[in-house]
């Protein structure tokens, strides 16, 4: 549903029920596979942050756009890496500080450290701010990925961490 709902964008009710549809998907396969809140904790993290990234693109297109929207999708990241790095340390045991749980812990600081220059480059009320904004959306992305897949990894005891 999700790469018919980008390939048929277009066609904004048709996409809008298969994004709902993927993400109904999403959320009953994770149900079945283990549990809901790590899955919500996982959406709220990267939805945010990816979220953030993609429209400020749109800023950059016309930045006469409110920015509130902006801060609030970075502040709703920042939330949703604390929540999941909350519920990751809840379900995982942590208890040593071994290398892959010291990089995890570094790449969620850095995740919520980036989003908040995402915040505080949205005060600049220049251009460049945005584009600042729009960057640093962008490597918080790619540490929120790393996060999230060496996180799980972790909780499942998958590949080398087991």
């Amino acid at each position: 549903p999700m790469a018919l709902a980008l390939i048929r964008a277009k066609s904004r009710p048709l996409a809008g029920v298969l994004l709902i549809a993927a993400g109904a998907g999403y959320l009953l396969d994770a149900g079945i596979l283990g549990s809901w809140i790590p899955a919500l904790s996982l959406t709220a993290a990267l939805g945010g942050v990816t979220a953030e990234m993609a429209l400020a693109h749109w800023y950059l297109v016309d930045p006469r756009l409110p920015r509130s929207v902006l801060r609030g999708l970075a502040f709703a990241g920042i939330v949703g890496l604390v929540a999941d790095g909350l519920v990751l340390a809840s379900l995982g045991d942590f208890t040593s500080w071994s290398g892959p749980v010291i990089a995890l812990a570094v790449l969620l600081v850095t995740s919520i450290v980036l989003m908040v220059g995402v915040i505080g480059a949205l005060k600049w009320p220049a251009y460049s701010g945005v584009m600042a904004a729009t960057g640093l959306s962008y490597l918080a992305l790619l540490t929120t990925l790393g996060a999230d897949f060496l996180g799980r990894a972790l909780v499942a005891g998958a590949g080398p961490f087991s």
